[in-house]
């Protein structure tokens, strides 16, 4: 990959879940190549350090695209603090028109800007879609046609209660007392790469502080564990709702912060609003 040159990057992050961002409209490099720069800047010791990287792609269904390649290398399909930040780095460019979409792995989506620095974002609002509930669109083995609500589960003689929701991506909530990190490590590893997820699986320890309040842990996909995850806040509040937890809005607090996320009746999509920050810039090369 060396002879590839320096890459260009932007590192930021979305309450703690960070993301090195590269615009790669005008390069042109296969996904083995991507995956191996994914493993390789993501590294906190001998790389940059981050959860992963994102791709800013050109779209043929909106005007930009994005991709997401986790920091052992593994592709997902969509991430709500990447997505908040790609939003702030094309706004404060200068590339961001209201109401401009975003092409993702689970569709086009759209954000808002709510608040702002100066010319610089500092509030997005994201519409994240609806969500998806049946195996077939979490990824569950089983009956495609099947939804996974307070489902009991035997994690070789440890039982627990997940629910499985699709944002785009698959996510398990657990709902109780909040796990520890070595907890949420043991356990989260264990469910993302049981056979009964073929593709893996995100996974949330989720404690209900009242109707309008939680509290969250993540294990993503490929990534470990990370201080915030978008998406498996997104699910969160679908699950708590259908079991009758909380309110349609709530605040959502995880180890980098506090999100808002709403599950609006009428149209059934979720909306996830927070901030996100620009960290630096620089130039990678693998040699």
């Amino acid at each position: 990959m060396g002879e590839l040159g320096p890459l260009r990057f932007t590192k930021m992050h979305g309450l703690g879940n960070d993301y090195l961002f590269i615009d790669a409209r005008r390069l042109s490099l296969p996904d083995n190549l991507w995956q191996q720069y994914a493993v390789a800047m993501s590294d906190r010791h001998f790389g940059v350090g981050s959860d992963g990287i994102i791709l800013i792609t050109e779209s043929d269904r909106a005007p930009v695209g994005m991709r997401i390649f986790n920091s052992d290398g593994s592709e997902s399909e969509m991430c709500g603090n990447g997505l908040r930040a790609m939003t702030k780095w094309l706004y404060d460019r200068g590339e961001l028109t209201p109401g401009q979409g975003i092409e993702t792995g689970a569709g086009v989506l759209y954000p808002e800007i709510v608040a702002t620095d100066g010319s610089r974002a500092s509030v997005i609002r994201v519409n994240m879609g609806p969500p998806g509930l049946t195996r077939a669109e979490i990824g569950m083995a089983g009956d495609p046609k099947a939804t996974c609500i307070e489902e009991p589960f035997d994690l070789d003689g440890t039982l627990i209660h997940m629910t499985g929701v699709s944002m785009g991506n698959p996510h398990v909530i657990v709902f109780g007392p909040l796990w520890n990190p070595d907890m949420m490590t043991q356990i989260g590893s264990r469910i993302e790469n049981h056979t009964m997820f073929p593709k893996r699986t995100n996974v949330h320890s989720v404690e209900i502080v009242d109707t309008r309040h939680l509290r969250m842990r993540h294990w993503e996909r490929g990534a470990g564990l990370t201080l915030a995850c978008g998406t498996g806040v997104c699910a969160a509040i679908v699950a708590a709702v259908l079991t009758g937890r909380v309110e349609r809005e709530v605040s959502v607090e995880v180890p980098g912060g506090t999100l808002d996320v709403a599950w609006d009746e009428r149209s059934g999509n979720v909306f996830l609003t927070g901030t996100a920050q620009e960290v630096c810039e620089g130039t990678f090369e693998v040699k």
